[in-house]
C-alpha cells in the first residue's frame, strides 16, 4: 500500500525542503512541484512532494490518518 502524508513546508534549500507534521521533520525533494513556498502544505510520498494542498485539506487528511491509526491500535 502506498500512502502520501500531508506535511507543512517549513524551510526550503534549493530543490530540497524541510517538512513537518506531528513534530516529525523530514528532508524531501521538491522537484515535482513548481513554486513551492515555506508555509505550503504538500503530499509527501517516497521522499518527494507530489502534490500541493491547502491547509484545510491537509488537516482533514491528517485527521483521517489519526482515526485509522487509533482504530487499528484498538483491534
Amino acid at each position: 500500500m502506498c500512502l502520501g502524508i500531508p506535511m507543512k513546508v517549513v524551510k526550503i534549500e534549493e530543490n530540497l525542503g524541510i517538512v513537518e507534521t506531528g513534530g516529525v521533520k523530514r528532508r524531501i525533494f521538491l522537484d515535482l512541484i513548481d513554486d513551492v513556498k515555506e508555509g505550503d502544505y504538500v503530499i509527501v510520498h517516497a521522499g518527494y512532494a507530489i502534490h500541493r494542498i491547502d491547509e484545510k485539506e491537509a488537516q482533514e487528511n491528517l485527521d483521517l490518518i489519526r482515526q485509522y491509526l487509533s482504530a487499528t491500535e484498538l483491534s
